[in-house]
């Protein structure tokens, strides 16, 4: 695979995309898509102080909302972001910036060995999860004007990391560095996926569901 990154090529290297899901949420993602926190937040009518909280700040733990129509959903935490390391990092955003260009994407590994380091971090290895495996062709056939790359796990910042990140972390398909990432790191050159705000059509593109429970 070399040259221009293209959907095919995605699609061609990693067949199946991955996302993370809390226990219990395949019902709702069913109804109501796959949804970013801040798709949820507005799904959830949750506005003013508590939306800014979540929205906007470092959340040290998982966040439990809920709603009289929509039942009860869970905002994961970003406790892999050490607050004082990413303003050390961040260029060209500050940190409620930040938060929120987060907050706004729904996010996708492709490959299992990255879903894996995920779902056993300490931050997750003590709760079940719904795993979607998606088929990444069909995915990128409908979303691919929507994608955006990301050459790192956006939602982590420890002190072993120097990374800036920012403006320009994440890119759209043509854009992202392919070459120079196929050079500097040929065995993960993509890290995230993501798409803005919601995969409304996600049920479509479905593999397979896989509960797993906790670590021990």
């Amino acid at each position: 695979m070399t040259g221009e990154l293209t959907a095919d090529c995605i699609a061609d290297r990693w067949p199946h995309l991955f996302h993370m899901a809390e226990a219990g949420s395949w019902d709702s993602i069913q109804r109501n898509g796959l949804r970013s926190t801040t798709a949820l937040l507005d799904l959830f009518e949750i506005s003013g102080d508590e939306r800014e909280a979540l929205e906007a700040r470092h959340r040290a733990e998982s966040v439990r909302i809920m709603h009289p129509v929509h039942g009860i959903a869970w905002i994961r935490d970003n406790r892999p972001i050490t607050p004082s390391v990413l303003r050390s990092r961040l260029v060209g955003m500050n940190e409620s910036d930040w938060y929120r260009t987060l907050n706004r994407r729904v996010f996708f590994w492709l490959t299992e060995r990255r879903l894996d380091k995920i779902r056993h971090a300490k931050a997750n290895r003590n709760r079940a999860h719904e795993i979607l495996v998606i088929d990444t062709a069909e995915f990128l056939t409908r979303h691919a004007s929507r994608v955006e790359l990301s050459p790192f796990n956006s939602g982590s910042a420890f002190p072993a990391d120097t990374t800036p990140r920012g403006v320009g972390t994440f890119a759209a398909i043509p854009d992202y560095p392919w070459e120079q990432r196929r050079r500097t790191a040929p065995s993960e050159p993509i890290v995230e996926l993501t798409v803005d705000y919601a995969v409304g059509d996600i049920a479509d593109l479905i593999v397979d569901v896989v509960e797993t429970p906790a670590s021990t």
